[in-house]
């Protein structure tokens, strides 16, 4: 009698399903769609090896698959339990942020990992979900008229702005860039007002000479060369250069599986990991990439889809935060090897080589998945009449 109370105070909706219920909800076209983007970055793993499973693509593979189990586990894990743990799981990953600056090793320039023996996090990398989870708890019962008052803007900035110093300090402009623009996504589905992001926006712009003061000279020669690479093309603009060079060359078919010569000749840089979209393009040409990108498109729409079939609000703003974060790491990492904006050094999700890179792109998936099995749970959020604007 009484667990049939709290359905009626949910809506009718059971609060607990049984793991076969739990299979039979799940998104297999998400599932699907993922294994395909992962088997065509195993393909060019492969062929970025000269045609050998190690030292990338069977390392690659291990993770997946590891991370594929991952997936569904949080996918079955009520979606309240994760809005229950979303402060602690921030907390945790701001204490590990902190602890980089102290016990973090150095790698390819930057401090940014942490080694427990025989593997590295990333801290940064699990912020990108610690973050938006937070904030979606934050917001989750905010009615419209109070996502409006500056008050109440002030903790959820400091929970952006705690990690962003954090993660610029190491130094990682792109994931900084990509937590700061994740979150404003999250306010923007909260209802905060566009003016605030008028003034964050003048303010950002505002602070450009005083910031570039305190850039690294390779940060400032990264932006100078995205402005100008001929300028130094031996030197900071090789690497864009070499990426142009590769993707024109791959013309509209490409030079086939396995034949890209700015890759394999060594020409062109990281074609394991940063610049693997270029190697892809050389290879399989603008159809290939196009392609790819076609497939991370529906992946998107996929993520978006469920965000708004969910009937509680923590997940509509979990799973557009996480569906922006997709984003974000594909637009970055294209328009960077393109040329469209400064090389920051983020990864193709699901194809570029990675431990933590991946295992983050698959948690964020499991948490959609989880959105999505617990779509009809219903959680306290704004006013009735609020739903309907």
């Amino acid at each position: 009698m009484l667990w049939r109370r709290i359905e009626a105070r949910s809506g009718g909706v059971p609060l607990s399903l049984s793991l076969v219920d739990k299979l039979g909800r799940v998104s297999w076209g998400l599932i699907a769609l993922t294994t395909v983007i992962a088997s065509i970055g195993l393909g060019m793993l492969y062929s970025a090896a000269d045609g050998n499973m190690a030292p990338w693509a069977s390392q690659q593979l291990i993770r997946f698959a590891t991370g594929l189990a991952m997936l569904l586990g949080i996918g079955f894990i009520n979606i309240r339990i994760w809005m229950r743990w979303a402060y602690v799981i921030y907390a945790v990953t701001l204490v590990a942020l902190v602890s980089v600056e102290a016990f973090g090793f150095i790698g390819m320039g930057a401090q940014r990992w942490i080694s427990f023996g025989w593997f590295q996090i990333q801290p940064s990398e699990l912020m990108k979900i610690a973050l938006i989870l937070a904030l979606a708890r934050y917001f989750h019962r905010t009615i419209l008229e109070d996502a409006r008052r500056p008050l109440l803007l002030i903790a959820p900035i400091l929970m952006v702005m705690a990690p962003t110093i954090l993660v610029l300090r190491q130094p990682d402009l792109g994931t900084a860039a990509m937590l700061v623009l994740a979150a404003g996504a999250v306010f923007f589905v909260s209802g905060v007002a566009v003016r605030y992001f008028l003034v964050g926006g003048m303010l950002a712009a505002s602070a450009v000479p005083i910031a570039w003061h305190f850039l690294r000279e390779y940060q400032k020669e990264r932006i100078l060369m995205f402005l100008n690479p001929e300028a130094d093309p031996l030197g900071a603009g090789y690497h864009i250069l070499q990426s142009k060079i590769a993707l024109g060359s791959g013309g509209l078919f490409g030079r086939g599986f396995m034949h890209g010569t700015q890759s394999h000749l060594n020409f062109l840089p990281e074609h394991q990991t940063d610049f693997i979209f270029t190697m892809l393009a050389e290879e399989l040409g603008l159809v290939g990439a196009l392609g790819l990108i076609t497939l991370y498109l529906l992946l998107f729409a996929y993520g978006f889809a469920i965000s708004l079939r969910s009937r509680n609000h923590f997940g509509r703003l979990l799973g557009i935060g996480l569906t922006t974060t997709l984003f974000l790491y594909v637009f970055i990492n294209i328009a960077m090897v393109i040329g469209l904006v400064p090389v920051v050094g983020v990864p193709l999700p699901l194809v570029s080589y990675g431990g933590t890179a991946m295992m983050t792109v698959l948690g964020s998936l499991g948490l959609l998945t989880s959105i999505f099995v617990h779509r009809d749970e219903q959680i306290g959020r704004l006013r009735s009449e609020d739903l309907n604007r």
